[in-house]
């Protein structure tokens, strides 16, 4: 039987599983995903932790301890997910060693409500890099305008970044040219560029929900021809502009300092209308030098019925073009869909982060009761959680 999995590692997209939890962990899922289904690395997000800690009884002993030690809500949170992010990074450590760094990484993402402040979140992440303690590490940031500088500093403390809720071109654009400055600033810091990582997350599937709900809007038959392709050729254009970055002299003078390069890492990868195929968003996005970071389903979809065809991406640029053109002709605003996409990214994580301190805080109190399976308390935020957020 073919190996449908292993063909698209073949073709250069690294399989990344998009969730977390401790009993993934504790059952040895994700390393059982490692090994058998080329999982390569780990995303994770506010949404993917507020659902994790409501639905197990993993968590009960932390969260008892937790509880007798007084420990303020914040704090806790912080102690829970970097115990499961450090115990991820464990398990993926042969997957880092066997790539010389490249893989097995495993993300955690900075508090989303200081998105839009450098400092803090330059702050954020250096504590969550020393927590944490393991070199596999990604510290997530958002793409915001604030959260430029704070990549770019981040860096340059010799952090691997993975920069998260990339939506638009000329912010991704942005985004590696942050990338680039780090790097630069990290080596005049004496920082070993070979151990330093990142990837830019560019979401895929909230451009086509988006868009196709302003096609739908404008209701005529050239409007609704359109649907379902835009995310597709937005992010086709984005590799197009990854090439051109990293082969220019400015990067290539990093490289041999031993850098790698930023990797584009396609996330939101999973199809929000049934009616479009299960895997369009692998399929369509296959290019050497990318990572695919999937939910367990979309991984599970790929291995049975994905389709490996080669590179779908470089010679794909014109045509890519040409469905920007067209829905500008239609009347879709580009720019103010992805304006949109961002600043809704940022709010949704800091819904599903405000429902896991309200999930902890619940559990916390019913620990220090005495009560039994304390996480039990935060079920009610969990689907509400889950709803609020979106994968990667």
């Amino acid at each position: 039987m073919t190996d449908k999995l292993n063909e698209l590692t073949a073709a250069g997209v690294a399989v990344w599983l998009d969730d977390l939890s401790r009993v993934r962990l504790s059952s040895g899922g994700l390393d059982q995903l490692r090994r058998e289904k080329h999982v390569a690395g780990v995303t994770t997000n506010p949404t993917i932790f507020a659902k994790a800690l409501s639905d197990a009884d993993e968590y009960n002993w932390q969260l008892r301890d937790l509880a007798t030690r007084g420990v303020e809500v914040e704090e806790s949170v912080r102690m829970l997910t970097t115990y499961d992010v450090r115990w991820a990074c464990d398990v993926m450590r042969p997957s880092y060693d066997g790539s010389d760094g490249v893989d097995g990484r495993v993300s955690i993402e900075v508090d989303p409500r200081v998105a839009h402040d450098s400092d803090k979140t330059v702050a954020e992440a250096k504590a969550l890099w020393w927590l944490v303690d393991r070199p596999n590490l990604f510290i997530k940031i958002p793409a915001t305008e604030e959260g430029l500088s704070a990549i770019t500093d981040t860096l340059a403390e010799g952090i691997s970044v993975n920069v998260t809720l990339i939506f638009g071109l000329d912010r991704y654009s942005a985004v590696m040219e942050a990338f680039l400055a780090g790097l630069e600033k990290a080596k005049a810091n004496g920082h070993d560029l070979s151990k330093i990582g990142s990837v830019a997350s560019f979401f895929v599937s909230r451009v086509d929900a988006e868009v196709d709900k302003r096609l739908e809007k404008i209701g005529s038959d050239q409007a609704k021809a359109l649907r379902g392709k835009a995310a597709v050729a937005n992010a086709q254009l984005a590799y197009e502009r990854y090439s051109e970055v990293f082969s220019s002299d400015r990067w290539k003078a990093l490289a041999a300092a031993g850098a790698h390069p930023q990797r584009p890492l396609w996330a939101s990868t999973s199809t929000k209308n049934p009616d479009y195929r299960d895997v369009i968003y692998v399929e369509e996005l296959i290019a050497p030098g990318t990572v695919n970071t999937m939910p367990e389903s979309v991984i599970h979809a790929y291995a049975d019925h994905g389709e490996t065809r080669g590179d779908t991406v470089t010679g794909a640029y014109d045509a890519a073009r040409k469905v920007f053109a067209d829905l500008e002709s239609v009347g879709v605003d580009m720019d103010d869909v992805i304006a949109t996409l961002e600043r809704e990214g940022v709010e949704k994580f800091e819904t599903s982060w405000q429902e896991l301190l309200d999930g902890v805080r619940k559990s916390l109190e019913a620990a220090a009761k005495g009560k039994g399976a304390p996480n039990k308390a935060a079920k009610g935020n969990a689907k509400a959680a889950e709803q609020a957020g979106g994968n990667a």
